[in-house]
């Protein structure tokens, strides 16, 4: 408690070291004794003077510091009235020998900085600006539960306006950050954004200054050199559900990036059946001490490729070496571990054990999915052949698409397996996207569908065409359901989508012209709208004159005319037969019955487009060729009718 001392008592006591001889003072200058006694008697008599500086306020704004006759005065007034009259005060003390000026006033700040700066171990020095609303003594006492064990806080910010809400809570925020950093580390709150620069001492200090800010408040720029660490391991686990683990060290955040990306990808292409889809978890520490002659990516990448040939146990970097143990992917997997260690190793990097053992596949499972442009195949075949097979299968059915055969090849499959994967790639074509995935003898197709006809019809064609004691399970669903539509409306939209369209062949042809299929395409999701009514479709004749095409001839058919022709030939130039025929005689021709008849192009166009129809989704009772024909100058084309 500091002794409360009287003006007159301190008259007294200057007055009688005033009338002691020049080497008494001397004397007790050298043994520490004036000094002391003078810094109490000012520091007493500059109390009130203090206190009056907090009247009204959180606390007094006024800070004195006393050494010897000197006063020091600190903190920054509300007002310059305020300040002069403060310093006019303490000018006026008695046996005051020098008073150092160091006060300002409160003014705004924009933007409000105030920082936080680990000097040393044992001690924190904060500067910048603190709000106006909260004292230095205040302040302190809400950051002394966060500073370090041991260390004191030295105060010398100055007093502003303009801190964010929250202040106190970020400002504690930072210090308590700043414990887990070596010295030299500066915390920075400008606004309402924290930022840290310096070294982590540890991983939980590197992981902790990421951690989530007081609310209202966010991260900013992190410069923050991770932990220095003497056994720098990357490790990689594959659990027994398909995902991946990663623990150990990773030199910085971008690469942890890369490799979640990679081990990503890693779980996205293993060979598993169906079920909830395997996950990523990441237990990375970030840290130094990785041997420079290592590049961390490629190291990640060896890492992970590893990971891919295992279907349980760890790829282990350590002591700069990499190895593998657990439970290999199939037989091939095996060889190719130890081929990746033996010649795919990263510079700096020395190839450890491999230590794999061998189950079989149980469950047997194998996988198709058709996605946008691509048909990729995922999981285990018996061999090379089965391979070769299934791939002859998929590209006529996906001619578009690129076969991306991830597969591996494995024994323990399932009977008649590449009958029944080649049974479920008509019904997958037929899918807008989709999959076919079997778990042994059970065969499931699933996806999405343009037209709930085709979703029915792939249905059944699935379980149709499934081989003897093999399951098949359906479930596609379609993109949007056709709306109904009443009579009159189907009427009215039906000419309005027909008008100004006509379909008209090429002569002689039944082929469909591009031109056609925007107006098949509305015709079709109008006729499934209209759920009472029927397409009739009646094919045209081409307008007189126009050359009547021939039929195609097969080769099968060419060959047996031939044969008949050279037949008759023979026949006809055998001895006696010459005479039979009168000299100058014509050859018979043949009588209108005898000629080929013309194909009947009007049904063969009517038919063309009732197909077209069909596969477009229109139910096959809603979609018919109409008997007869019509000449193209009466019909100007296909014609169409709406029918109840």
């Amino acid at each position: 408690m500091t002794s409360q001392i009287s003006s007159s008592s301190l008259r007294r006591r200057v007055g009688w070291l005033a009338g002691l001889p020049v080497l008494a003072l001397l004397w007790a200058g050298t043994t520490g004794v004036t000094a002391p006694i003078v810094a109490d008697a000012l520091r007493a008599e500059s109390t009130p003077i203090v206190r009056d500086t907090g009247l009204g306020e959180p606390e007094p704004w006024l800070r004195i510091e006393a050494e010897g006759r000197d006063l020091l005065a600190l903190g920054e007034a509300p007002d310059s009235a305020a300040r002069d009259a403060t310093l006019t005060r303490l000018s006026a003390i008695p046996g005051l020998r020098r008073l150092s000026d160091r006060t300002g006033l409160i003014g705004s700040a924009s933007p409000f900085v105030w920082t936080a700066t680990r000097v040393s171990a044992d001690r924190i020095e904060i500067g910048g600006n603190r709000p106006a609303e909260i004292g230095a003594a205040a302040l302190a006492a809400r950051l002394s539960p966060a500073l370090p064990p041991d260390a004191t806080l030295r105060d010398r910010a100055r007093a502003a306006r303009g801190g964010p809400a929250g202040f106190a809570l970020a400002a504690a925020y930072l210090v308590e950050r700043l414990g887990g950093f070596a010295p030299g580390a500066v915390a920075t709150l400008s606004d309402t954004t924290l930022s840290i620069n310096g070294e982590a001492l540890d991983s939980a200090a590197y992981e902790a200054a990421r951690s989530t800010p007081p609310e209202g408040f966010a991260l900013g720029s992190l410069a923050v050199l991770p932990p220095r660490v003497d056994d720098f391991r990357f490790v990689v686990e594959r659990r027994p559900d398909g995902g991946l683990t990663l623990g150990g060290n990773i030199v910085s955040e971008a690469a942890r990036a890369e490799t979640l990306k990679l081990a990503g990808i890693v779980v996205a292409n293993a060979a598993t059946g169906a079920g909830e889809p395997a996950t990523v978890a990441d237990a990375l520490r970030t840290a130094r001490g990785l041997d420079d002659t290592v590049d961390p990516a490629a190291l990640a990448g060896a890492a992970l490729r590893l990971a891919g040939l295992i279907r349980e146990g760890t790829v282990r970097f350590e002591r700069g070496s990499l190895s593998v143990s657990g439970t290999a992917l199939d037989e091939e997997a095996v060889g190719e571990a130890e081929a990746a260690l033996r010649d795919g190793r990263p510079a700096g990097v020395s190839a450890g054990s491999v230590s794999l053992g061998v189950r079989p596949v149980s469950p047997y499972a194998i996988r198709i999915r058709r996605e946008s442009g691509t048909v990729t195949v995922t999981g285990y075949l018996p061999d090379r052949a089965a391979r070769e097979a299934l791939n002859a299968a998929l590209r006529p059915r996906f001619l578009r698409e690129a076969i991306v055969d991830r597969s591996r090849i494995s024994s323990g499959a399932p009977p008649q397996l590449v009958a029944a994967l080649t049974a479920t790639i008509g019904p997958l074509s037929a899918l807008a996207s989709g999959e076919v995935s079997t778990t042994d003898r059970t065969m499931q197709l699933s996806g999405e569908s343009l037209y709930a006809e085709s979703a029915r019809r792939a249905g059944e064609d699935l379980r149709r065409a499934m081989p003897p004691a093999w399951e098949s399970t359906v479930s596609i669903t379609t993109r949007d359901a056709a709306p109904a539509y009443d009579t009159p409306t189907c009427a009215r939209l039906f000419s309005e989508k027909l008008a100004g369209h006509t379909l008209r062949f090429a002569p002689g042809s039944s082929e469909l012209r591009p031109n056609f299929y925007p107006v098949l395409d509305a015709l079709a999701d109008l006729a499934k709208a209209c759920r009472a009514e029927r397409v009739e479709v009646t094919g045209h004749l081409d307008p007189p004159g126009a050359p009547v095409p021939k039929p195609a001839i097969l080769p099968e058919a060419k060959a047996e005319k031939d044969k008949a022709d050279k037949a008759k030939a023979d026949k006809a130039q055998k001895p006696g037969k010459a005479a039979d025929k009168k000299p100058g005689s014509a050859p018979t021709e043949k009588t209108p019955a005898e000629t080929e008849a013309a194909p009947d192009l009007a049904t063969a166009r009517a038919a063309a487009i009732v197909d077209y129809l069909l596969k477009a989704g229109v139910a096959s009772d809603r979609a018919l060729a109409a008997p007869g024909s019509a000449p193209l100058s009466d019909r100007q084309g296909i014609g169409l009718a709406l029918r109840s």
